[in-house]
């Protein structure tokens, strides 16, 4: 009876004949190859020649379970939420950031653009956002942010380049050579920078500031760049002595004051400033000490002169 229901392969693998080859070829039509083998699996599985893995029911109920879960979460437009919730519990959570190129930013300002939580999927993480929110920082010219899997972020920044302090009023700002207002200044580093004050200097500033670093003895003794009705500059040196400049011909007063403070020690002397507005013309004024000094001179000098016909007589 087995021989009439039975035949073997060449492997020696007992199959079926007759209708069992019916799905693979109907007359003329034959299924695609990469069907051939699904049909055969569930042709065998429904004679009872295939035999279902253990749990196979759980199996599928849980991935029926899954997709539905899935599907249901696209719908509600929380796939995103969910995605992350999923694959931040089996391993890839952010919990490690590493920060490249910051000095004057701080780490707690880019860890607060990147707005994390302790949940928080590399997998759904959208640097490019992230990206964006970091680049409003201040200091912050340019931004990348990378995933490194399994679990780390890596945010390379570039920063601005402060050039001077400017000061207008009571205000004090940090800016860089093209004159744009970096931060409101706040101390620290940015203490050692060149001081500018008053309307238009950030304008004139890279060239002038780059003519008085041609004397680099003077250059080490200004503490402050004033431009006046943005028409020319006083320089404020560190004994609190005003060089007053003038319009035109500001390379040649600073090398004929270079040479006087040479010569004569010019800018050590108890004065107040140095006025060059007038050309072929210096002018000095003196301290209020100096002054009352001079003055107190003056008078013995007067009264010396008239001692002298007192005495003739």
């Amino acid at each position: 009876m087995s021989s009439l229901r039975w035949g073997y392969g060449r492997f020696g693998r007992a199959r079926r004949r007759g209708p069992s080859r019916a799905p693979f070829s109907l007359d003329k039509f034959v299924l695609p190859r990469w069907l051939r083998r699904p049909v055969r699996m569930f042709a065998r599985l429904g004679e009872g020649d295939l035999k279902a893995p253990p749990y196979a029911a759980t199996m599928l109920s849980a991935a029926f379970l899954a997709s539905s879960v899935t599907y249901g979460a696209y719908l509600g437009g929380n796939l995103d939420g969910f995605v992350q919730g999923v694959t931040a519990r089996t391993g890839f959570a952010v919990d490690q950031i590493k920060v490249v190129g910051n000095r004057e930013t701080s780490e707690i300002d880019i860890l607060d653009k990147l707005d994390l939580d302790g949940w928080t999927s590399l997998v759904g993480f959208n640097v490019e956002t992230a990206r964006e929110r970091v680049a409003t920082l201040p200091w912050v010219e340019g931004a990348a942010v990378r995933k490194i899997y399994p679990h780390t972020l890596e945010v390379r920044i570039e920063e601005r380049q402060p050039f001077a302090l400017w000061q207008q009023g009571s205000q004090l700002s940090v800016i860089e050579r093209d004159g744009r207002v970096i931060v409101p200044y706040a101390g620290g580093n940015q203490a050692t920078l060149p001081l500018l004050v008053g309307p238009g200097a950030p304008e004139h500033a890279p060239d002038f500031l780059a003519r008085v670093a041609h004397y680099p003895d003077l250059a080490n003794r200004v503490r402050g760049y004033v431009r006046v009705g943005d028409r020319r500059w006083d320089l404020r040196l560190d004994n609190g002595i005003t060089v007053k400049l003038p319009e035109e011909a500001e390379d040649a007063a600073l090398a004929q004051l270079v040479a006087l403070d040479r010569e004569q020690s010019l800018l050590s002397r108890d004065i107040a400033a140095v006025d060059m507005r007038i050309p072929d013309r210096l002018a000095l004024e003196l301290t209020p000490e100096a002054m009352t000094a001079r003055q107190a001179a003056l008078k013995e000098i007067s009264k010396a002169a008239k001692r002298k016909p007192e005495q003739k007589i």
